[in-house]
């Protein structure tokens, strides 16, 4: 069996692929044959060693991934060999609310993850895949999707008839796009490239900024908006994209602090704006299996297909963190096992 695993280079990691003997599932668990993987930013900032998590030397990357059902342990009762599944980020957070401990079951961080022919997980942590969608479309869910659903639907109370305002195309923002469309939403896009901008339009995007062109970008979100700001903000960027997206909020709005594009320092900006429009700022994590099943019923019910940009080869890994790491995707990046 091949499965990539990191290991050091000075601060940061390098992949390196090798062979281990296959995994045999103990009792309460599956085995699972890989058959895609997905990227998300989180991977790149664990290989560049920029996630403040010590000692991930022999750590099996990435989160999202999807296969099928190869072997069950003694006492499995909710899947069967040749089911088709993925499996939650959060490997032991089922549902209810979030609990600090389970940051040491985090998929290709805290505990081994996907990028590996063969992976062995409780069956607790395993989820069906929808029926509609292929393997490499089914690996870009776990983390991204149900990232975008938790923000939007699962904390945000999204409806139809408001607006959602979704930052860059990267996976959780295209997710997002997907999501607040099939919900009934007004959705605005910003990107740097107007080529993007046209791709999201295609998807039914109804606003579009390029950042680029307009870098007081705010502005141009409350023009769209006849001065009122939007319901809902994917907010990927952190402290440098954090103050215009406040400034773009509408009253009463939800704003998810999702992402950590612009680094991990303060965000120099007030916070005021909070107060002032009486809104409401969320952290979000990803989600429980709980959302990402609710998530899967979802995508079904509305024959949503994931987004893919590219897809590598099981050998072609080090590109694929390569192409993340050059911005130049829209939506998700996707190595075949």
């Amino acid at each position: 069996m091949k499965r990539y695993s990191l290991h050091a280079n000075g601060e940061a990691y390098t992949l390196k692929l090798e062979d281990r003997a296959a995994p045999v599932p103990g009792p309460g668990e599956v085995c699972i044959r890989v058959r895609a993987c997905s990227l998300n930013y989180r991977d790149l900032i664990t290989l560049e060693g920029r996630t403040g998590q010590p000692n991930l030397k022999g750590i099996v990357p990435l989160s999202d991934g999807a296969g099928e059902v190869e072997l069950i342990g003694d006492g499995v009762t909710r899947f069967h060999p040749g089911d088709r599944v993925a499996v939650n980020f959060f490997r032991d957070w089922q549902s209810g609310p979030f609990e600090m401990c389970y940051h040491k079951t985090a998929l290709g961080g805290s505990v081994p993850g996907m990028l590996a022919e063969s992976v062995v997980f409780p069956e607790h942590a395993v989820v069906r895949v929808p029926d509609h969608l292929d393997f490499r479309e089914a690996s870009t869910l776990p983390c991204a999707g149900v990232t975008a659903w938790q923000a939007l639907v699962a904390r945000g109370g999204l409806t139809a008839g408001q607006s959602v305002l979704c930052l860059g195309t990267g996976g959780v923002s295209v997710f997002g796009l997907q999501i607040a469309k099939a919900h009934g939403a007004r959705v605005i896009v910003t990107s740097s490239s107007d080529e993007k901008l046209a791709r999201a339009a295609a998807l039914g995007a109804d606003g579009m900024v390029n950042y680029q062109t307009h870098p007081d970008w705010d502005q141009e979100i409350l023009r769209l908006t006849d001065g009122q700001g939007v319901d809902h903000i994917l907010e990927v960027g952190g402290p440098d994209t954090l103050g215009k997206s406040l400034a773009s909020a509408r009253a009463g709005s939800n704003v998810a602090l999702i992402g950590v594009l612009t680094g991990f320092g303060a965000a120099s900006t007030s916070l005021f704006p909070l107060v002032a429009r009486n809104a409401n700022l969320a952290g979000i994590y990803v989600g429980s299996r709980s959302h990402f099943e609710a998530f899967n019923e979802f995508l079904a019910r509305n024959a949503i297909h994931p987004v893919i940009d590219r897809i590598f080869a099981f050998e072609q890994a080090a590109e694929a963190f390569a192409h993340l790491a050059s911005g130049r995707h829209f939506g998700k990046i996707v190595v075949d096992v």
